[in-house]
């Protein structure tokens, strides 16, 4: 029993020097009003894993990965009524990939292209679930714009929107 604690006494000893550095640890921050205003896990004092970040109000701003201090992954934004606003897909920091816009007076929905944090491929806009229009960017500046689909397959042949 004696040989078996000074043993875990050691190995605690040996491994604590070489772990400390690397401790995963949650984080949490707060408004000046004392609600809470963001939380996730920081290791060596960078973002990491999974986050969440918080209105004045206490509800939910934005949720998403961070990787190295950056944001991976997908993430979602609200606003302060709670309503999701926009949600889309992070590299790096970078917002790359389709990123989906949610118009809450108009009941519209965007979903977009992104390359290097801009606008870069194709917007398709909804109404309801009906494709209204199809748009096109080329660094975040508008290029085109299609209302049917036969004069938008017409111009792009080799694009599939499904």
């Amino acid at each position: 029993m004696y040989m078996l604690s000074q043993l875990m006494a050691i190995c605690i000893w040996i491994s604590f020097p070489f772990s400390e550095g690397n401790m995963k640890m949650y984080n949490k921050e707060y408004h000046s009003n004392g609600n809470l205003k963001a939380e996730g896990w920081v290791i060596e004092g960078q973002k990491t894993s999974y986050w969440y970040y918080y209105h004045t109000n206490g509800k939910i701003a934005s949720k998403g990965h961070y990787k190295k201090n950056k944001k991976s992954e997908y993430w979602y934004y609200y606003n302060e009524d709670g309503a999701l606003e926009k949600e889309g897909h992070y590299n790096q920091g970078i917002a790359e990939n389709w990123w989906i816009f949610y118009d809450l007076a108009t009941k519209d929905k965007r979903k977009i292209q992104y390359q290097k944090n801009q606008k870069n491929g194709f917007c398709l806009v909804y109404k309801g679930r009906k494709l209204i229009k199809v748009e096109k960017y080329i660094a975040d500046e508008h290029k085109g714009e299609w209302k049917d689909l036969s004069s938008f397959r017409r111009d792009n042949p080799d694009v599939k929107l499904r």
